[in-house]
């Protein structure tokens, strides 16, 4: 019995991976973030250095910019700590990585690129025309290394950008009116499943 051609193979998709996710237990709540290690591995990666050693834990949530309703960031980490601060990586720009600066985005604050290492800031808004590389910002056009995106929590986090801020306060002779009067703690960074 003669057999017609055989149909074409259906190609199969790869599976998208499992994406890494951490909870940060605060002093106002949980905060789950979905770490991007396929885009933006060298950033993320470093996130999950300092949650593997817990260098988090304990640090505040001090620094809040809230430039609008639901418009603004949120900045947390080691607060140039030396004994939580391990070296810096390599910047990975958004033109890079494809990531962008939305809404409940993660990010690694910098100075010069190759700086950034402990200091890590949320958006609240899309933040994609003054984060993001090709921006203009900073002045090296290089942007922010967005890695991650909140997938739990997020009005923690725009309470946090709305609690009071001192008018005089700041951090180290910087921050001028964006530090908390009551800062939140982060009490653990941890992995958690997805």
């Amino acid at each position: 019995m003669a057999q017609g051609p055989a149909a074409a193979p259906v190609p199969v998709a790869a599976p998208s991976p499992m994406l890494p996710r951490v909870a940060l237990e605060t002093s106002a709540g949980r905060i789950v973030i979905e770490l991007e290690t396929v885009k933006a591995p060298i950033t993320a990666g470093n996130f999950l250095k300092y949650v593997e050693q817990k260098k988090l834990d304990g640090t505040e949530f001090y620094r809040a910019v809230r430039a609008a309703d639901h418009f603004g960031f949120v900045q947390f980490g080691a607060n140039s700590d030396p004994k939580r601060l391990l070296p810096p990586i390599a910047h990975e720009p958004t033109t890079q990585t494809g990531l962008h600066h939305t809404d409940g985005e993660i990010s690694l604050a910098r100075r010069a690129p190759g700086t950034g290492g402990g200091e890590f800031t949320i958006s609240i808004g899309d933040q994609t025309h003054s984060l993001d590389a090709g921006r203009g910002q900073p002045a090296d056009n290089l942007g922010y290394a967005a890695f991650g995106h909140v997938v739990e929590g997020m009005d923690v986090i725009v309470g946090i950008m709305d609690a009071p801020v001192s008018p005089t306060a700041t951090q180290r002779g910087a921050f001028k009116g964006e530090v908390p009067i009551a800062p939140v703690k982060v009490l653990t960074a941890r992995r958690a499943k997805p």
